[in-house]
């Protein structure tokens, strides 16, 4: 691998731009939407802090979680009532929004709201749900497999240009370590880069344990923190975090979500760090 790229490449989302060499962006939110009431509640308290500390942010929540450890886990409200609780989201508190797909059947309704389709690690490598997205030349984030090298994923971006789709996030979410851990690799933050796309980190992914506590994921959000601001000091264009106001109550990710009450100090100490990297 050669020295990163200078000609970073910038993805464009109404004032927002992701970009390696500009200050961090955040995405963030609940794992799931538990309730319209809630989504809301987490989008505003999450917009307060992120407005105070000028730090751009989309609002991620999935209408639906299709790979959960049990049959009996809790999935969501489902694609229509999930877009249309993103959609209020999204055009009432003026944030963009961001959730997964994860059939190409899901692609046309979910291309009319999302500002950002997120493609889940598991489906990383499916070609066809790829190049489906892609042909909208909607924004697509696209997480890391577990399984895959970071330069693997020059693949998945040739797939979505090929449909002359070059709105291409690409999010490090850790990679398998032995059964029911993830490790991060940092040096996978330098290998994207050099791709010129935006990096994102998921600092709560990150921390989970799949599968670890038997039919759920446990994790270790103590190590959040201290991921992410090793994150930041390598140099990303965005962090990823799930976030909740009660993560033992949380309905999906609890044991490696970040508590909402720490989020404004975590960010203020990442934007510290984001400023000396980049300046």
């Amino acid at each position: 691998m050669g020295m990163i790229d200078t000609q970073q490449k910038s993805v464009r989302i109404g004032n927002i731009v992701f970009n390696n060499n500009n200050p961090f962006i955040l995405i963030g939110g609940p794992c799931v939407i538990e309730s319209e009431e809630h989504t809301f509640y987490m989008a505003r308290e999450i917009s307060k802090i992120t407005n105070e500390l000028n730090i751009p942010f989309i609002f991620k929540c999935s209408f639906d979680k299709a790979n959960r450890s049990s049959v009996d886990s809790f999935r969501g409200p489902g694609i229509d009532e999930g877009l249309r609780i993103l959609k209020k989201v999204k055009t009432e508190l003026n944030i963009p929004v961001i959730s997964d797909v994860h059939t190409e059947e899901q692609i046309p309704k979910a291309v009319e709201v999302l500002d950002i389709v997120q493609v889940p690690a598991f489906l990383c490598r499916q070609t066809d749900l790829l190049v489906n997205i892609a042909k909208y030349n909607v924004v697509v984030n696209v997480k890391k497999g577990q399984f895959l090298a970071p330069w693997d994923m020059q693949s998945v971006i040739g797939k979505i240009e090929s449909q002359g789709n070059h709105n291409i996030l690409l999010t490090e979410r850790g990679v398998t370590f032995g059964y029911n851990n993830l490790v991060s690799d940092m040096r996978s933050l330098v290998v994207m880069k050099e791709t010129g796309y935006p990096v994102v980190y998921d600092g709560t992914h990150s921390v989970q344990l799949p599968g670890g506590l038997g039919c759920a994921s446990g994790g270790q959000s103590e190590f959040i923190p201290h991921l992410c601001r090793a994150a930041v000091a390598v140099g990303v264009s965005s962090v990823f975090l799930e976030i909740h106001n009660n993560p033992t109550e949380a309905k999906c990710d609890g044991p490696n979500v970040l508590n909402l009450k720490n989020l404004k100090e975590l960010l203020k100490q990442l934007k510290m760090i984001d400023s000396v990297v980049k300046n």
